[in-house]
């Protein structure tokens, strides 16, 4: 303690000053020596509707919580940002609780899912894309390899422990898969994000579980491709059992986002002399399994393996069908049951052979579906009809025409739509004149991910029952990496392209697109409007959806909207249980 009995008041001044200017040393030495008091990790979280691109990150307005809400047995999804805020984040980790209700019932981690986006490189824009080039995230690299259990490692991306550059935003999506047995409820918890350099943040995470329940299997129809060209993709460098393990990797991926998974090509059955198919047990519980285990709603019966279907190969290719017809019927599937016929008719020759396939095949199996993925009017007249060969009609989102639609189920066919490359109305679309300027939703990555999730919105919109899309994989026929390089034919960004090829992320096995989540979404939007109806509300969903699409011209971009309305149906739902 200072003694200023024996000194004098200027020596006292001395002293001071002398202990102050230690005393600023000090504290500025600590200031360096310690993280910048306003660096930090700014937290937000937001939809899993909006992409957090480059050219749109300061126009973000997340939420300081994440709240989402779900059926049981559907699977929820949403995305926290992470920004550097002063200075990069290193060392980046990531880790959600369990969700817990007041009654101490848990959804645990084994039914949350953390994804980190990866962006791709858009280098030339698709044509019409509604953002310009840069980095989009779509590829999500799992914190867990879901077929070793282990935290994902070995790749090009880190899962954790990665940079946050200062500025820059790191989004993380979350599923939670909410169990079927669960009580409804809500339920909370949070996500901790640590960093080396600055004190750790957390956001908290409210989930509310409706009193019903989502049914196991895809209730809209839909095809989604094959996976046969992996072998194509991933060559003589793997064997045959390996190949097939992967194969069957894909298949749960998809079949895990409510959608029809194809039947492997190794596992159809050989064919008789005659042309029908041999059932034979080992066959039989194959299948059986298959459909069972994946909830397969729509089963494509595959195409005959004969050259000369209408001439010389006629008789053994209706037995093939036949034979295909009565299995499926023996096991109660024929409902079910469909056969791609043929793929986009443009000339007067593929109208020719539809009606003779279609009647080839009306000759020998009557209940057999037709699928021809062509518009229920005309391309030109000359062509003449093909009503009598088509059961199920599937037109580009851009060549739907409502009353065209209306005519063939009113004659009892079925309406599937589709989407390929960037298309709108064509010239002879029957209201060319009025919709010509009219852009549907299109599937390419520079594109709102509202067009992904307005897919069955736009199908219910029309009574259309059935989504159709060409393959999820066009990376593995022409063997492109498509971490690197998503550009099909050099303009359709991500173009037939949902699934990733998983090596680049450590990997041995397929990693999900946010596209993908979002085509989930969608297909458990359409339960929601199934239920409501069995609920006896058919005019509310008709409301809700002529709100989301009052035509496919004029659909809503805006994500809050979707949000919104399934929230309403959800609380309609629950509270009529």
């Amino acid at each position: 303690m200072l003694n200023t009995n024996c000194l004098t008041i200027s020596e006292i001044r001395k002293i001071v000053a002398m202990r102050f200017k230690c005393i600023v040393s000090i504290a500025t030495a600590l200031l360096f020596l310690s993280p910048i008091a306003s660096a930090q990790i700014g937290l937000q979280a937001i939809s899993s509707l909006e992409r957090v691109i480059s050219s749109a990150d300061t126009k973000l307005q997340g939420a300081s919580s994440a709240e989402i809400y779900a059926a049981r047995n559907e699977s929820e999804s949403f995305q926290v940002v992470i920004k550097a805020d002063q200075q990069p984040l290193k060392n980046v980790h990531i880790e959600m609780t369990e969700l817990k209700s007041s009654s101490n019932d848990v959804i645990g981690l084994d039914n949350i899912h953390l994804f980190r986006e990866i962006s791709v490189l858009i280098r030339n824009s698709s044509n019409k894309a509604v953002f310009a080039p840069g980095l989009f995230p779509d590829a999500l690299v799992p914190f867990v390899n879901p077929y070793t259990k282990e935290p994902t490692s070995g790749g090009r991306f880190l899962p954790q422990g990665f940079t946050i550059w200062e500025d820059q935003n790191q989004p993380i999506w979350i599923d939670v898969n909410v169990p079927k047995d669960v009580r409804p409820g809500t339920y909370t918890g949070s996500i901790n994000v640590s960093a080396s350099n600055v004190p750790s943040a957390s956001i908290k995470v409210k989930l509310t579980v409706w009193n019903f329940t989502l049914p196991d299997g895809p209730t809209h129809s839909n095809h989604f491709g094959n996976f046969s060209s992996l072998a194509r993709y991933y060559g003589t460098e793997r064997n045959a059992e390996v190949r097939q393990e992967l194969e069957m990797r894909y298949i749960d991926l998809l079949a895990a986002h409510r959608l029809n998974p194809p039947f492997p090509e190794r596992l159809t059955p050989s064919t008789k002399s005659d042309g029908s198919i041999d059932v034979t047990a080992e066959f039989d519980q194959a299948f059986t399994d298959f459909i069972t285990r994946y909830h397969v709603t729509d089963i494509e019966v595959p195409r005959a393996p004969f050259r000369y279907p209408l001439d010389r190969d006629r008789k053994r290719t209706q037995s093939y069908y036949l034979s295909w017809y009565q299995y499926l019927t023996k096991k109660g599937w024929e409902d079910r049951t469909y056969l791609y016929m043929l793929d986009e008719p443009n000339s007067n020759d593929d109208y020719r052979r539809v009606r003779e396939l279609g009647a080839m095949l009306e000759e020998a199996v009557p209940g057999l579906r037709r699928l021809v993925v062509e518009q229920p009017y005309t391309q030109d007249p000359k062509w003449g009809s093909l009503d009598a060969a088509i059961d199920i009609w599937c037109p580009l989102f851009g060549f739907i025409d409502e009353p065209s639609i209306k005519r063939v189920l009113q004659e009892g066919d079925e309406v599937w739509s589709y989407t390929a490359l960037i298309q709108n109305a064509p010239p002879y679309h029957p209201d060319y004149q009025s919709v010509k300027n009219e852009d549907p939703p299109y599937w390419e990555i520079d594109f709102p991910l509202t067009s992904y999730r307005v897919s069955t919105w736009l199908n219910r919109r029309y009574d259309i029952t059935g989504l159709l899309y060409w393959t999820t994989i066009q990376w593995a026929s022409d063997k492109r990496n498509p971490w690197d390089d998503p550009g099909f034919r050099g303009s359709f960004n991500g173009g037939g392209q949902f699934i990733y090829p998983g090596e680049e992320a450590g990997i041995n096995g397929p990693v999900s697109s946010i596209r993908l989540k979002v085509l989930r979404d969608a297909m458990e939007d359409y339960e929601y409007f199934v239920i409501l109806e069995q609920k006896g509300k058919k005019e509310l969903v008709k409301e809700i959806v002529n709100e989301v699409v009052p035509d496919w011209g004029s659909w809503k971009q805006n994500p809050e909207v979707y949000i919104e309305m399934r929230k309403k149906m959800g609380e309609t739902i629950s509270s009529a249980n």
